[in-house]
């Protein structure tokens, strides 16, 4: 009897078990509505029920999103191989009621959040996000481009703890094209982002300011791996507080190339930049009449010691470092100015400036290859409140335009290795290679 009885718990635990793997293992399959109608209660509802332990697998085409969506995401899969298609409603958008303000810094909005942690979503090249930017680039031609206009990131990773974004591609993002803020463990392997304007009425004009790649903001251990952006502006923004950063063959299309920074901005603040890799970035100029920027390729930016103003427009004030970075095998093609780190950013710099107190040291520039598109191969404009120091470079073959002698240039610096020459400590000089 006692026998029948254990034998019988068993059996019912065994198929709590399957019952609970079952469970664990449920998946949603999507299709598109299609006719125009509205995807975004569908897809919702699909997260709900599989976001969280399953895996929702969106078929290929394009999902129709009218609101700002957020999904929760635990232990489970997405196969997104279609787009969510964000139409340009723009009044509608540029309500904050309709966006989320998720990311904290600057006011931004953003119109898609992702949350949660041990997940995996997975575009399969096929899919992502489709921006629709150009309505909006066209909106605000002539008008004040800032942050914090209510132009919403397309892909904002907010609170995520081992998630990691595949294959993904990110069609005319309005704005930041990615944001990763106060997460740990992120990594993004696969990311095509493309901000080109084609409206002909500003050919040769940059009307996609803000489009940046991706902004990390308060996150640690982040890996971008095999990346690829068309942009107008930061190809990679590292902001503060982001440490153990790791950005391996990044390809930047156009704009300001890979920036730290802007620090300093929140004078009650301090920002921490510390432990970045980056290896194989290839840095290149396109068509000017689709983009006609493309002015560094490594850029260290802070604030000045005044506060002028308040974010996310103004600010300055802040303090902080930027300490054990390395940039290594890069590649230039007709940068303005390929190394630059000036500490009087987005300032009008006046003479009665406080100095910024941003410290900038332990960082390492090697192998730099290509072309510059001025004189200016290096350009250091640190602060006389905060020297730059232990800056140490190694094969810097980078060439000017033909007869133009090349320039290295300090300002306030100390403990420069491997560019000949010496400087006085506070001197401008010029550093021949």
């Amino acid at each position: 009897m006692r026998g029948a009885i254990v034998s019988s718990f068993l059996t019912i635990f065994v198929l709590l078990l399957r019952s609970t793997a079952a469970a664990e293992e449920k998946t949603c399959r999507l299709r598109p509505l299609g006719h125009g109608k509205d995807d975004t209660s569908q897809v919702e509802k699909a997260i709900a029920n599989c976001g969280k332990h399953g895996t929702t697998i969106f078929e290929t085409g394009s999902y129709n999103i009218t609101r700002k969506m957020k999904w929760d995401l635990l232990s489970s899969k997405v196969d997104l191989k279609g787009y969510l298609n964000f139409p340009p409603n723009i009044d509608y958008w540029l309500n904050p009621n309709n966006t989320y303000r998720a990311i904290i810094i600057q006011s931004q909005a953003s119109w898609f959040v992702v949350t949660g942690r041990d997940f995996v979503i997975d575009a399969h090249n096929t899919g992502g996000i489709q921006g629709n930017g150009q309505k909006w680039w066209s909106f605000y031609a002539g008008k004040p481009h800032n942050d914090g206009d209510g132009r919403p990131v397309s892909l904002s990773l907010v609170n995520v703890t081992r998630g990691e974004v595949r294959n993904f591609r990110i069609e005319s993002p309005p704005f930041w094209a990615n944001a990763v803020s106060q997460s740990s463990q992120v990594t993004y392997d696969g990311m095509y982002t493309n901000a080109s304007s084609l409206d002909p009425a500003w050919e040769g004009q940059n009307l996609v300011l803000n489009t940046d790649g991706i902004n990390t903001y308060r996150s640690s251990f982040v890996t971008l791996k095999n990346w690829d952006v068309t942009c107008g502006d930061d190809c990679l923004a590292i902001k503060g507080n982001s440490s153990n950063i790791v950005a391996h063959n990044i390809t930047c299309r156009g704009g300001n190339g890979i920036a730290f920074g802007s620090l300093g901005q929140y004078a009650e603040l301090v920002d921490i930049v510390e432990n970045v890799d980056l290896k194989d970035i290839h840095v290149t100029r396109i068509d000017p009449k689709i983009q006609p920027l493309m002015q560094w390729g490594v850029m260290f930016k802070s604030w000045s010691g005044s506060v002028k103003g308040a974010p996310p427009t103004g600010g300055g004030g802040g303090t902080g470092y930027a300490r054990n970075i390395t940039a290594r095998n890069v590649y230039v093609d007709r940068v303005d100015t390929p190394i630059y780190i000036h500490q009087t950013y987005n300032n009008d710099e006046h003479s009665g400036d406080l100095p910024s107190k941003l410290n900038f040291g332990g960082i390492t520039y090697i192998n730099f290859t290509g072309t510059a598109s001025s004189d200016k191969i290096v350009d250091l404009q640190c602060s006389p409140g905060a020297f730059c120091h232990d800056i140490t470079f190694k094969n810097i073959n980078v060439t000017a335009p033909a007869g133009v002698a090349p320039q290295y240039l300090c300002l306030n610096t100390q403990n420069i290795h491997g560019l000949s020459g010496e400087h006085e400590l506070g001197d401008t000089c010029m550093i021949v290679v």
